[in-house]
């Protein structure tokens, strides 16, 4: 084979398979209208080459003796035998002669089979009959248009009467009777050949759906790993790669949700275990206080210590709950409308808390009374003691904290400013406190942004006000 055959049929391959999946991404209606067309097409020519070879189908099973449409030998044998005894009539007015003649009529003709009597010497037509099937024989009808296909069996023979010898034609119409059957049967045929391409088509079809089908009960019972097979570029394609998307989408959700219950199964049972060894030190310094017997400067030493532990408790605590907020997705605000003093109370109190932890606090709380906003009180604390812890293990004390409430634009912006020590960044955080103060923020749906420059790390919360809230805000606040 030369190259330039290798590359033609290489050519011919790809034109071929680029139809192919050009027709496999029609729809189903389309290609089921193409399908009718092209069918019926098909079926049509068929009983048109049908019916135009009948003729052929009749010799066929003449020839095989399955059927005799009629035995021309008999016939003839049959009328020689019975002709010696039969006057020919005259002429075609002899009706004495005609009535005489009518009982060898009556015995070599039929519905289809017909005699004409002629004279020899004069060529004159003396008497004759014709077969009763002629009378159908009605231009364009069934019978017609398949007489002229098959045509009719025709004989001239001579043959001695009682009277002399006369020359004998007789035809056969026997064929005739083939018509109906033929016609019945190629009806069949083509409609068989129509539905058989629609039956095919359709049960590729439902195949398709049937694998389909297979793949929802395995997805419906839990199994995930079996892949749903394609099923080409139509609906059912599309459904098919839609619903094998939902499946990996599924099993991976699975995969993620499994990790993730596991995470927390090990982080609790960490957290149990860490939470142990503080607990177990705090009973016993609290027993040795209970008995009393340790000096007052013991006592003192026994008391900051159990201060310690409780500190360590709930750093832990803290820790168990920012885990459970970052991770838990069914939380929401319970909001409802606060006096913005609310906020500033919270703050306040968080100012002091520092305040004694020894850092410089600038407090700048600019709001009217009669402002209001939507919140939940209890997760407006949890937001600011999150960040306000964070001063307290990130900021540095030389730095003063300033915390600043301020109207804007019919919203209220709360900004938190603190310097950061010089060794936080050597300090082990994973950020979920920021990030659970975020979740918290957005349930509020207010807006959390952080800014670090020159050791100066900044928070800023913007809230919505009612009275200055759009109807549309109101609503999601609402939700």
């Amino acid at each position: 084979m030369t190259k330039e055959t290798e590359h033609g049929t290489s050519r011919v391959k790809k034109a071929a398979a680029a139809a192919a999946e050009k027709i496999g991404s029609w729809k189903i209606r389309t290609k089921m209208v193409l399908l009718l067309l092209v069918m019926a097409v098909v079926s049509i020519s068929l009983f048109v080459f049908l019916w135009r070879h009948q003729a052929d189908a009749a010799d066929l099973l003449e020839r095989s003796g399955i059927v005799t449409w009629f035995d021309a030998g008999e016939f003839l044998e049959k009328a020689e035998s019975a002709a010696k005894y039969y006057n020919v009539p005259e002429s075609e007015d002899d009706e004495e002669g005609k009535k005489a003649f009518e009982p060898f009529l009556d015995l070599m003709t039929d519905d289809y089979t017909g005699v004409s009597i002629y004279g020899i010497d004069d060529g004159l037509y003396r008497y004759g009959r014709i077969p009763n099937i002629m009378d159908h024989f009605i231009f364009g009808s069934l019978l017609a248009s398949s007489q002229i296909i098959l045509g009719e069996q025709y004989g001239d023979v001579t043959m001695e009467f009682a009277n002399g010898t006369y020359d004998l034609i007789y035809y056969s119409y026997h064929r005739s009777r083939f018509t109906y059957p033929y016609f019945i049967a190629s009806i069949i045929l083509c409609v068989a050949v129509f539905l058989s391409g629609i039956l095919i088509f359709l049960g590729r079809m439902m195949r398709r759906v049937s694998a389909v089908k297979d793949s929802i009960v395995r997805m419906s019972v839990g199994d995930l790993t079996s892949p749903v097979p394609p099923c080409g570029a139509d609906e059912i394609g599309i459904v098919a790669k839609e619903l094998d998307t939902l499946r990996r989408t599924l099993q991976e959700n699975i995969r993620r949700e499994s990790e993730s219950r596991q995470a927390n199964q090990d982080l609790i049972t960490a957290m149990s275990h860490d939470l142990r060894t503080p607990l177990t030190v705090l009973n016993g310094y609290l027993e040795v206080l209970k008995l009393k017997r340790a000096d007052p400067d013991a006592q003192e030493k026994y008391v900051e210590r159990c201060l310690e532990k409780a500190t360590d408790i709930k750093a832990l605590t803290d820790r168990m709950f920012e885990y459970a907020l970052v991770y838990e997705e069914n939380e929401t605000a319970d909001l409802e409308p606060l006096p913005v003093y609310v906020l500033a109370e919270c703050l306040r109190e968080n100012c002091e808390f520092i305040r004694i932890a020894g850092f410089t606090v600038e407090e700048k709380l600019q709001y009217t009374t009669e402002s209001r906003m939507y919140g939940d009180e209890i997760m407006l604390k949890r937001i600011f003691s999150n960040l306000f812890s964070n001063i307290l293990k990130y900021g540095d004390k030389k730095g003063a904290v300033t915390v600043q409430i301020c109207p804007e634009c019919g919203r209220i912006k709360v900004m938190i400013t603190n310097l950061i020590k010089k060794d936080a960044a050597d300090t082990e955080s994973n950020q979920i406190g920021l990030r659970s103060v975020r979740k918290m923020v957005e349930m509020h749906q207010g807006e959390l942004y952080t800014f670090v420059e020159t050791n100066i790390y900044t928070v800023s919360i913007v809230f919505e006000l009612i009275h200055k809230c759009s109807r549309q805000t109101r609503e999601r606040l609402q939700e």
